[in-house]
């Protein structure tokens, strides 16, 4: 049977050399010209960045839609009940252990960073009508939820579904490569299987590293406030290195006993920051507003979703927002879909795309609701009432993006004790960030091992941490950030093709479910999973019998 190959180099046991060795010298070359020639690689980076948002918008809009339509169909299509594992498994992880890890992976941070700042942003700065007014205020609440909704979750969930489809029902490694199975074979575990992979781990490391550096810097901005820590780069050097070790010892406990135990604490607190805000604050305001936001958003979500600016001459702010966070959503969808996919045995296709779908995008709305909802509320009843003192939110989003919540939660009782609460969600949220990704990493260039070696894990997690100090002791974030969008423009294409592959692959597998729900094979399938052209799980413990269904 083909495999990846992989073998001991120097001190890691099992890498898939290839993939290690072209991931390495990528890394290490950009960690050079983004901190030695800083001014050139944000110029390059930029560059590109701004050819492919101006040009490419349109391709990146098409492949989101396109994710959330296939998304939709797999629900009620035929392949919905078939598991991702044998029909008779069971989820690996309960509901609240699965919700929580899906935010470890996916888009958690961003509750914290972008929850208060966005729609003050967009309020304050709308892409249509007059700003500071209540359709600016509508406005801004729909292209949030459009930017952390359907389409973000609908693009990590087909990458997800096709990684896990391949692994648990074909038997193939849990990397990117797998998913192309049915378009070149057994050239997956050749060149192209490699350079899919190491694309995916570039997109990867550097997606991860960018929101690291970010992150501190909304840690120092929170310390900052609330025990006067100088906001500096020596100050957040050691915020770094405290964060990368955390998530080293989340690494040594494994997956059972560090990420997922660290991704509950993170929902528990996650709850009772949100039920403080929701209670303490304006709370009729908060439920009407959500309900209504939420018809808003499903009412605008096909023409916004396929907004393109065409009309506008230039797609100026298209590609400073909604361009920028599908190209960034696209290169964390290796990372976020080869972890979510790793959790995720035992479900059906029907119940995994629900979840992935619903689940998380109903506690973000709702925090999105709570807090960027709340702090517009807050700017627009102190304009319609001159007595009433400005309550300062969007100067502080003008001022810092990260500082916003902090700032939002000084109109709060508890302000400092709630304060330090954001900076532990903080820490933890990118404690379970930083190990994830460590972890993808380590399976990608373990040859798709889906339990890599502690050893190798902890390198790349170290790895991270030393970039995210080097390229934000020497300015090189915004190229970093540049190059993670413009890696999302290849990627895009892959994710096309694997949707493709996996459509076409569920049409061999040949599973139907009839009256009695009853599971069966037909023969045709059964000799062709024999001739071993698809690894199918059932096989590798014996194949249920094989029946012709009765009329």
């Amino acid at each position: 049977m083909d495999h990846v190959k992989v073998g001991r180099l120097g001190p890691f046991p099992r890498v898939c050399k290839p993939v290690f060795l072209s991931s390495i010298t990528l890394i290490v070359a950009f960690i050079i010209f983004g901190a030695f020639f800083n001014e050139l690689a944000s110029e390059v980076f930029g560059q590109a960045k701004a050819f492919i948002s101006m040009r490419f918008g349109w391709f990146f809009i098409l492949v989101v839609n396109l994710t959330l339509v296939v998304s939709i169909y797999l629900i009620f299509s035929r392949y919905g009940d078939i598991r991702l594992g044998h029909q008779t498994e069971k989820p690996e992880y309960n509901l609240f252990s699965w919700i929580g890890m899906l935010f470890s992976a996916g888009i958690g941070i961003g509750l914290l960073y972008w929850g208060t700042a966005e729609p003050l942003q967009h309020f304050m700065a709308p892409p249509l009508g007059e700003p500071e007014t209540i359709a600016a205020a509508k406005q801004a609440m729909n292209i949030s939820f459009l930017h952390y909704g359907l389409h973000v979750w609908g693009l990590y969930g087909m990458v997800a579904l096709a990684l896990a489809y391949f692994h648990y029902r074909r038997g193939l490694p849990l990397a990117i490569r797998s998913t192309l199975y049915p378009l070149i074979g057994k050239r997956i575990y050749g060149k192209w299987g490699h350079t899919v992979d190491t694309l995916a781990v570039f997109g990867t490391m550097f997606g991860v590293v960018t929101t690291l550096g970010l992150g501190v810097l909304q840690i120092n901005s929170g310390l900052e406030s609330l025990f006067d820590i100088p906001n500096t780069i020596t100050v957040q050097i050691i915020l770094i290195a405290i964060i990368t070790a955390l998530a080293g010892l989340s690494l040594t406990l494994g997956l059972d006993k560090g990420i997922k135990r660290l991704s509950d604490i993170n929902i528990l607190l996650t709850v009772v920051l949100l039920s403080f805000v929701i209670i303490l604050g304006p709370t009729q305001f908060i439920f009407n507003s959500f309900v209504e936001n939420i018809g808003n958003y499903l009412h605008e979500i096909v023409p916004l979703g396929l907004w393109t600016e065409s009309y506008n001459g230039e797609a100026n702010w298209q590609s400073s927002w909604t361009i920028f966070y599908w190209a960034w959503w696209i290169s964390w969808s290796p990372f976020v879909g080869v972890f979510i996919a790793r959790i995720s045995r035992g479900r059906t296709i029907r119940e995994f795309t629900l979840g992935v779908l619903l689940i998380p995008i109903t506690i973000l709305f709702l925090w999105f609701t709570a807090f960027g909802g709340s702090a517009v509320h807050m700017e627009l009843l102190a304009a319609a009432d001159p007595s009433m003192v400005s309550p300062g939110l969007i100067e502080a989003v003008q001022a810092d993006y990260g500082s916003a919540i902090f700032k939002l939660m000084e109109s709060y009782p508890l302000a400092k004790p709630m304060t330090l609460l954001i900076i532990v969600m903080i820490v933890l949220w990118f404690v379970t960030s930083s190990d994830s990704a460590s972890f993808v990493i380590d399976m990608l260039t373990s040859g798709g091992d889906a339990n890599p070696p502690k050893l190798q894990r902890l390198f790349w997690a170290g790895t991270e941490g030393v970039i995210a100090a080097i390229l934000l002791a020497a300015g090189g974030l915004g190229a970093l950030q540049a190059a993670a969008i413009v890696s999302g423009f290849p990627f895009a294409i892959v994710v096309v093709v694997m949707m493709y592959a996996l459509l076409r692959g569920l049409s061999r597998d040949r599973l139907i479910l009839y009256r009695n729900q009853q599971w069966f094979i037909t023969e045709e399938s059964a000799e062709h999973n024999s001739a071993n052209e698809f690894r199918d799980e059932h096989l590798l413990t014996g194949p249920p019998k094989i029946q012709k269904p009765s009329d």
